[in-house]
């Protein structure tokens, strides 16, 4: 018996313009245990972008780690802008 696992993708980037800020934001992300999840994969990081390939076994997983790193993406960025 083989088993088949289709995966989802999606990619995704943002600029953030400094190695600072993008450093800001990876510590955040590096940290949530929503957005990385052993169902949902997103291993690349190149300063000063953001830059993820996620990779999941389900549409479902994809979908909520997505909205969770966006959510989380959107804080951070928001709190750069109010305090930087």
């Amino acid at each position: 018996n083989y088993c088949t696992y289709i995966l989802v993708c999606s990619d995704f980037e943002v600029d953030y313009g400094s190695e600072e800020h993008a450093n800001i934001v990876y510590a955040t992300l590096a940290v949530d245990k929503e957005v990385c999840t052993t169902f949902c994969q997103f291993p690349y990081f190149i300063f000063p972008c953001q830059y993820r390939h996620f990779e999941a076994v389900e549409a479902r997983f994809l979908r909520a780690s997505f909205s969770a790193f966006v959510d989380l993406m959107i804080l951070t960025t928001q709190i750069i802008e109010e305090y930087n």
